[in-house]
């Protein structure tokens, strides 16, 4: 009961130090008070002014700069990323649910978002994802890996949103996904020729105006990475 007590201590004292940042308006990289003008703030001891600013900084709101002070923190998206990626290796090996769960929401995520871009894309802008995935044919002739080339496009796809978070969140996903890919020792990615297939179709949808078939497409894209994922859990070839 003890330990409840305070954990929900150092929890609430923790969300004081953040609506200390917010209600001075500080700005990523400006420096917090020292720890003694939180204790005086806060009315706390040290030892819970550091414990505060520890917890804070692995969820990357703060940074503690030994010797200089504690700044505020970019808040990126990398606990969750760490988080996501624990969450998936701790199932078992042959468990492809949590792997698929990533895949799922990722899936719901870009079928709606596409639906929104679709009208909002240019030409110049429908061009420059077709010359991605010519980028990415080139890549898969000449031997190379395209998923990086993959991720270029579905990042560029999404620019005309204006929304910083998109990529981002995006991005923490399919990083999750590479991560226990390469912890499972699951190397082998689709030939080139289906990956680009797949997202030539995506772009066709799109300058046909076509919502119904870009979110097609789209599905269509994750249905063969999920048939992948679940057959390397499997161990077929």
């Amino acid at each position: 009961m003890r330990r409840m007590s305070g954990e929900t201590r150092n929890s609430r004292i923790q969300r004081q130090v953040v609506q200390l940042i917010l209600d001075r308006k500080l700005r990523v990289g400006e420096s917090l008070p020292t720890e003694t003008e939180l204790m005086a703030d806060l009315g706390i001891s040290r030892n819970s002014v550091r414990e505060a600013l520890k917890a804070l900084q692995a969820l990357d709101i703060v940074e503690i700069r030994h010797g200089f002070g504690t700044y505020v923190g970019h808040a990126s998206l990398t606990p969750l990323i760490d988080g996501l990626t624990f969450r998936t290796l701790a199932r078992h090996e042959d468990d492809t649910d949590a792997l698929a769960e990533i895949l799922q929401v990722r899936e719901v995520l870009e079928e709606g978002l596409i639906s929104r871009v679709a009208v909002l894309l240019t030409e110049a802008e429908l061009d420059r994802l077709e010359v991605a995935v010519d980028r990415m044919e080139e890549a898969g002739r000449a031997g190379h890996d395209v998923a990086e080339l993959d991720g270029e496009f579905h990042e560029l796809l999404y620019a005309s949103l204006g929304n910083a978070l998109v990529p981002q969140l995006l991005g923490a996903f399919w990083t999750v996904f590479r991560r226990v890919a390469r912890a499972r020792g699951w190397t082998d990615d689709p030939a080139p020729e289906v990956t680009v297939r797949r997202h030539r179709d995506i772009v066709s949808a799109l300058r046909a105006r076509d919502v119904e078939g870009a979110q097609r497409a789209m599905a269509v894209h994750f249905r063969g990475i999920e048939s992948r994922s679940a057959q390397e859990s499997r161990g077929v070839g």
